[in-house]
């Protein structure tokens, strides 16, 4: 009686396991009922923190060939084990779709979806596009004639500039690369202030410690630019994380080229943001070029937009060239990153058509015939004034009143950047420490001897 009473027992305990593993197969790696045995089980409502889930394994036996399935309830979800030898594909068959709107022809491709733009805010995003076309010519060519030292072109990449900015919130924190001048334009840095910081004047906010195009704006929450590569993107993991412990409605944004996506930084930010779940966007500018590496040579795996998904980020990839495209993605990308605070990256393919920097020739790497189509044919700036156009909101005569108008600013700005004093030399030992200590003092020191001993060798602009 008591063994026949074990065994009864023992066959009930057997069922509910065998009853909760098929419920747990069923949830996490669904099979066909009849695979299972024919036990029946309400699917689980919720689960246990992943990260802090027990390590076990059960099994169940295969009805149909009598093969044995087990299933380890592993921190994450539950793996289900394999008998055949199978290793991951190392690229999938097909390369990840782009989202597009705009064809090349600024037309809207029929059945796309994108978040809706009013005319003011278009209109703005090309007069933004505009100036920043012009504010690259024009800062090119005061380079070349020795009047600043360096310079960064984003020709070809306004959209990108100017789209994501657009979709943004002056609340959202920014950490650009090198190449996102545009973000600061769209929200509210004057073209003097953009002087300013490439002449390295007394109203420069970095005081001229910076090199050009290293802008920053502490009012419009744009962190001053810096030229290590990828650095910037952890800082950006850190501030969404505090965005989210302050309960801000906002989230932070960084930019960076694909040349970035092969530093340690940018592996360790995107496991960092998923692990923590913080709301902030990951913006890759792929542009076919990390200065002279062509990205055939820089990864193997789709591009960066595959890299995401490794990470377990939501991600997607865009057309860079298209700006109604680029809005829609980063306007899409920021509410989900608020709302579900989870971390999203977004890959723009595009193309750098002019030269790295004022340093670097690129017909040197580049077929000449590759950039000029890139120039003329894909041109972001053209494709989204076709479309504006079409829409009857702008014309010839609102072109050229615009060119000329913003060419003139620009000339002015740059006039008058050029002939304002220079920071004092007291300044290049401030802003670090709360009291300056005694060694910058006598550093500061000997080198306003050194300037009144060799007063030729110094730049008399600058205030002893």
């Amino acid at each position: 009686m008591a063994l026949s009473l074990a065994r009864s027992r023992l066959a009930h305990h057997l069922g509910q396991k065998m009853a909760s593993l098929v419920s747990s197969l069923q949830l996490w790696n669904p099979l066909p009922l009849e695979l299972v045995g024919g036990f029946s089980s309400n699917p689980i409502n919720g689960c246990l923190d992943r990260r802090f889930a027990s390590i076990k394994a059960e099994s169940a036996a295969a009805v149909d060939d009598h093969r044995c399935y087990q299933v380890m309830d592993f921190p994450g979800g539950k793996v289900m084990f394999v008998p055949e030898l199978r290793f991951l594909a190392e690229s999938p068959g097909e390369r990840i779709s782009c989202y597009r709107i705009l064809d090349d022809d600024g037309k809207t491709i029929s059945g796309s979806s994108f978040q809706e733009v009013s005319k003011e805010i278009a209109l703005k995003m090309y007069s933004d596009m505009v100036t920043l076309q012009i504010m690259d010519t024009i800062f090119y060519e005061a380079q070349r004639q020795g009047r600043i030292s360096f310079y960064l072109t984003t020709i070809g990449e306004e959209a990108i500039n100017i789209a994501s900015a657009a979709a943004l919130t002056i609340d959202d924190i920014v950490f650009p690369q090198y190449r996102e001048p545009g973000v600061l334009l769209w929200r509210g840095f004057t073209l003097q202030e953009f002087a300013n910081q490439c002449f390295g004047n007394k109203l420069d906010y970095g005081k001229g410690r910076q090199m050009p195009i290293h802008y920053g704006s502490n009012r419009l929450n744009y962190f001053t630019v810096s030229s290590p590569i990828a650095t910037q993107v952890p800082h950006a993991v850190g501030a969404a994380y505090s965005l989210k412990m302050d309960k801000k409605h906002a989230c932070a944004v960084t930019y960076f080229g694909d040349g970035g996506t092969s530093e340690g930084d940018f592996h360790a930010a995107l496991n960092f943001a998923a692990v923590m779940e913080v709301p902030v966007i990951f913006f890759c500018r792929n542009n076919g070029w990390a200065i002279s590496t062509p990205t055939a040579e820089q990864f193997r795996s789709d591009g960066a937009v595959i890299r995401g998904q490794a990470y377990g980020i939501r991600s997607i990839r865009v057309d860079g060239n298209d700006a109604l495209a680029v809005y829609s993605a980063v306007h899409a990308a920021r509410e989900m990153a608020i709302r579900e605070s989870r971390p999203i990256l977004v890959e723009a393919l595009t193309y750098r058509v002019g030269h790295h920097s004022t340093s670097d020739d690129s017909t040197k790497y580049r077929p000449v015939d590759e950039i000029e189509h890139w120039r003329t044919a894909r041109d972001p700036v053209s494709r989204y004034r076709k479309w504006i156009e079409r829409n009857g909101w702008w014309c010839d005569d609102a072109e050229s009143e615009l060119r000329s108008n913003v060419r003139k600013e620009l000339l002015h700005a740059v006039q008058v950047a050029e002939r304002m004093d220079k920071p004092p030399l007291a300044e290049l030992f401030t802003d670090v420490y709360d009291q300056v200590p005694s060694n910058l003092r006598e550093q500061e020191r000997l080198l306003t001897e050194l300037i009144k001993q060799h007063p030729g060798d110094y730049p008399p602009e600058v205030p002893v």
